[in-house]
């Protein structure tokens, strides 16, 4: 019985050797290629002193060795922590340092930022696969092909620590989320059910490896036998070779925020191809435009759509499945609880809500993660214990957003009428832009310790298909220009999270408390 995620590569392995794990581009891997290779950098990994529970940085773009890295890393017992090389140095560095990385899995494609990534290498002691320019001890990524392929034996249990996914978090620095093997193999079991995932099915894994949604190409794929296509960096750049690319493949199962679905619609080429091979499409991250969606659906006729909902902190908890446009004016409901997972929805005082009043959304679920990585009081806030008639203590993580069952409303205001999840707003300040989730609280830390900013505020903007962006108002004494703040931000902060617009203001708008006024402050942005 499979109780780790590194049983899914080996059982199918041992079943189905020959059939493809994974594509990318020219390349590919089959199942026993996989179990094979993974096997041999677990043994290499052991062998530079790989203890379990360890973390080994992942430092990658979209690429074939990945696969390699993912399951390598978990067979060694060690927990695997994607960086994505487009964030800036220093909040990378950060990382290494947070983790205790010792040990990097890189490749040559990283040659021009690696040089200023180990200026200052914290922990990190060996680097495979790069050609670094630094004095500690690298390896080529050929070094793997000289170790054993035999299965390390190595101890692990289905709760011990899996991966780390770093996100935006409220102090100014990303937060660790913490999956353990349990959790990862509980959600590949759930969506490989939910959307009847088989060993025919040909994935296309659009998101990079430091972002949740990857875990349905990495982890529920490789439960069913089924084959992911990684998609690379430069076919995410241009809608028509990303349509050429899903129309070549012959995907069958499609995965990604909606903005990339837009860019498609955008791209006017969607008649041009043939995508009667997608049954599923799923999209996930954002709200996704009713109106948009009804365009794409009558180029996808095979498709049954499906929305995800889910924090990366539970990976998925819900979901709606659209397999008929529905009606532009109506918001795409949040939709059902999937297996395995119970929710509450409480008031601001913890108490439950009635049938279609609003409150935060609670999950308690066999995907929750562990908590976050060295930070106990967040993780302490973040989980809410409620006890049941006298029985045991449950766990539900609060997800801070705001809720409402459809029950008591008009059937006019949701596709259908069946009673399902609305979502209803955020209760803090987290957004989600662009596809990624972000704390204004870190743009806003790090946009008012730039130099020449007395003040600053950030809110989030409406801005029709891709969402919300982030616009800021700053107070300054001095003579700046948005692009210099800009260009100081981006040393600390990845690219979607840095303000889209920034107005220079006299003073910013107080309650009469003297708390910024967030209400007029969106009413100034607007």
């Amino acid at each position: 019985m499979a109780y780790l995620l590194t049983h899914l590569v080996d059982d199918t392995a041992a079943q189905s050797p020959d059939q493809l794990a994974f594509r990318f581009g020219n390349q590919a891997l089959t199942y026993a290629e996989l179990a094979r290779q993974s096997n041999q950098l677990a043994n290499l990994l052991r062998a530079e002193g790989v203890e379990r529970g360890d973390r080994v940085g992942i430092y990658l773009n979209r690429c074939l060795e990945t696969a390699v890295a993912v399951y390598g890393i978990l067979k060694a017992g060690a927990a695997f922590v994607p960086l994505d090389p487009a964030q800036p140095v220093a909040r990378t560095q950060y990382l290494l340092d947070n983790c205790t990385i010792k040990i990097l899995l890189t490749n040559k494609s990283q040659r021009r930022r690696l040089p200023d990534l180990l200026t200052n290498p914290g922990p990190l002691q060996l680097v495979i696969g790069g050609e670094a320019a630094w004095t500690g001890r690298k390896l080529p990524w050929a070094a793997i092909q000289s170790m054993t392929d035999s299965t390390p034996e190595v101890r692990i249990l289905s709760d011990d620590l899996a991966y780390i996914i770093f996100s935006s978090g409220s102090t100014g620095q990303p937060k660790g989320i913490m999956h353990s093997h349990r959790s990862g193999l509980a959600y590949a079991r759930l969506s490989v059910d939910l959307y009847g995932v088989k060993a025919t099915d040909v994935i296309g894994n659009f998101c990079a490896l430091h972002f949740d949604q990857c875990t349905f190409g990495y982890f529920s794929s490789m439960l069913a036998g089924a084959t992911t296509i990684i998609v690379s960096d430069a076919h995410t750049k241009f809608p028509v070779s990303l349509l050429q690319l899903i129309e070549q493949e012959k995907m069958t199962i499609w995965y990604s925020v909606p903005l990339v679905m837009t860019q498609m619609i955008q791209s006017g080429a969607l008649a041009k191809h043939d995508l009667s091979a997608l049954r599923w499409v799923k999209f996930g991250g954002e709200a996704f435009s009713p109106h948009q969606l009804v365009q794409l659906m009558a180029h996808m006729p095979n498709a049954i759509f499906s929305n995800v909902y889910g924090p990366a902190e539970v990976n998925q908890c819900t979901f709606y499945h659209i397999d008929e446009p529905p009606s532009p004016e109506a918001p795409i409901p949040l939709g059902e609880v999937w297996d395995d997972t119970e929710i509450l929805i409480l008031d601001a005082a913890d108490e439950p809500v009635t049938a279609g009043e609003v409150g935060e959304l609670l999950v308690r679920s066999s995907t929750r993660m562990l908590g976050y990585w060295r930070d106990p009081e967040r993780t302490e806030r973040s989980f809410f214990q409620h006890r049941k008639s006298g029985g045991p203590v449950q766990i539900f993580y609060r997800t801070g957003d705001l809720v409402c069952t459809s029950a008591g409303r008009s059937v006019a205001e949701i596709p259908r009428s069946r009673d399902v999840l609305l979502f209803m707003g955020r209760k803090d300040r987290q957004i989600k832009t662009r596809g990624y989730r972000v704390e204004l609280e870190e743009v806003e830390s790090i946009l008012n310790a730039q130099p020449g900013v007395l003040e600053a505020a950030v809110y989030p903007i409406k801005n029709g298909p891709e969402g919300l962006l982030i616009h800021a108002l700053v107070v300054s004494d001095q003579s700046l220009e948005p692009p210099a703040i800009k260009q100081g931000m981006a040393l600390h902060l990845p690219a979607y999270s840095i303000p889209a617009e920034i107005r220079f203001v006299q003073a910013l708008p107080r309650t009469d408390a003297g708390k910024i006024d967030r209400r007029s402050l969106q009413t100034l942005l607007a």
